[in-house]
């Protein structure tokens, strides 16, 4: 194989494909290194939307539409005022999430932006209601994005103290049974949510062999782990309450963590949540997640085994494992053994053809083709694998949005097709595009190629 391949390889299975800059970038190093030099602080332009004030405008939004309920009557204007009060709340967390996107298009990180999508995935959640709504983009941005490359731990203890997590898994209304408000407030009690999924989802995974027992250990450990409340007077944010802690030393997978004084209570969550991040079976678990999402559906024992030994020598450094994965042979095969998700197809469709306003825009067709932002509907996220993505109903989406975008690109194909996919371009695709009909077929045809639906 020689290098020319490798370069369009690397940019098509580990970024969002080629454009004139990567080609341009990547000849000047080689393939390895173009990639490992991306891993590196996430520069991404910074937002006035951010969690504070996403909570700071739900809150203020609940307080005027409990007094409208409350009131004796409510003038058609004050409704109106409601609703168009929550529309923009929406409309400023659709933006944030259509903006980190189209970063996309344009990034010369392209391996950051791929692995923003892997973070935000393993980290799912969904809008369930307004809130969740208005900060779900805020904690890709605020705690994954921010931790690209650090460890893996400094992403974990930002993800779960972020008050999306903590709302959208209920963890604000986990109650210790002995705390001061549980013995005061006898219908308040544990919530098990969070400490479930972090253990089944984000780092142990499903067969990892811990028990009930634990779930519970560390639902406890983790009361007290809130948000605060802005019309309380209170910093709008992560917010550790005392009162709500259950107090006592919690044993977690046979280990046991103290709580000495009332504060011990905060950094035995934090402390679990670090054992749990260099725990064998979490470098497993994402060492093994982590190939799927870029290299193949079922990868290589030897390709995760490797990728598991840098985690736990690194100490879980995203970077490292990263390093480890694309300098493995497994990485620079021949074949593309992955389909592209949706997102990964609509993304690569714009950088390869230029078009970075398509209509209708990213949030809408995402929706449609079944990947919406943040709506997995599940903790566990959207599929990583090809059958996921290639029913027929998916394919018949797939070909309606490639004619009606291609409708909206300037480039000849000729043009896409040569900085797109280079040598990567079939012979059959080559014949098969100079033989449509008019250009917009022939793009068409070319974004629902082989080479250009697989990476």
């Amino acid at each position: 194989m020689n290098e020319e391949t490798e370069a369009y390889i690397a940019m098509n299975r580990f970024g969002y494909g080629a454009t004139e800059t990567d080609v341009r970038a990547i000849s000047k190093t080689n393939p390895t290194s173009w990639l490992k030099a991306q891993l590196v602080p996430y520069k991404m332009p910074e937002s006035k939307f951010t969690s504070e004030v996403a909570i700071t405008e739900v809150m203020a939004y609940n307080q005027i539409r409990n007094q409208l309920k409350n009131a004796s009557e409510a003038s058609q204007d004050m409704q109106a005022s409601l609703t168009q009060k929550r529309k923009e709340i929406v409309s400023h967390a659709r933006d944030l999430a259509i903006e980190s996107t189209k970063f996309s298009f344009k990034t010369s990180q392209v391996l950051q932006a791929r692995l923003l999508d892997f973070f935000s995935n393993h980290f799912s959640i969904s809008r369930n209601n307004l809130l969740i709504t208005a900060l779900a983009p805020t904690m890709e941005r605020e705690a994954i994005a921010a931790n690209l490359s650090l460890s893996f731990e400094d992403m974990l203890q930002a993800v779960i103290s972020h008050p999306a997590m903590l709302l959208y898994l209920n963890n604000e209304q986990s109650i210790g049974p002995n705390s001061r408000i549980g013995r005061r407030r006898k219908g308040k009690g544990l919530n098990e949510n969070l400490a479930r999924e972090i253990l089944e989802l984000h780092t142990l995974g499903v067969k990892a062999g811990y028990t009930q027992e634990d779930v519970v250990e560390f639902a406890k450990a983790i009361t007290g782990w809130s948000v605060g409340r802005p019309h309380k007077n209170e910093p709008a944010g992560f917010k550790y309450r005392v009162s709500a802690h259950e107090p006592g030393n919690r044993v977690v997978l046979g280990k046991v963590y103290e709580q000495r004084t009332k504060q011990d209570g905060l950094r035995q969550g934090q402390n679990i949540l670090t054992d749990l991040a260099m725990h064998p079976s979490t470098a497993q678990h994402l060492s093994y997640k982590l190939a799927r999402h870029f290299i193949a559906d079922q990868p290589s024992p030897k390709l995760v085994g490797e990728m598991k030994r840098v985690y736990l020598a690194s100490q879980g450094s995203i970077p490292q494992v990263v390093s480890a994965m694309i300098t493995h042979p497994d990485a620079w095969s021949l074949q593309n053994q992955k389909f592209k998700t949706p997102r990964e197809f609509i993304i690569s469709s714009c950088r390869a053809c230029q078009l970075y306003r398509p209509k209708p825009n990213v949030f809408q067709v995402l929706e449609l083709m079944g990947q919406g932002f943040f709506n997995a509907g599940s903790p566990a996220g959207y599929a990583d694998t090809s059958d996921a993505w290639s029913s027929a109903q998916a394919l018949r989406d797939r070909i309606e949005w490639a004619g009606h975008f291609a409708e909206q690109v300037k480039l000849p194909v000729s043009e896409i097709a040569k900085q797109a996919l280079g040598p990567l371009l079939s012979a059959k695709t080559a014949e098969t595009i100079a033989r449509a009909e008019s250009q917009t077929q022939a793009i068409t045809l070319l974004l629902l190629s082989p080479e250009f639906q697989r990476r």
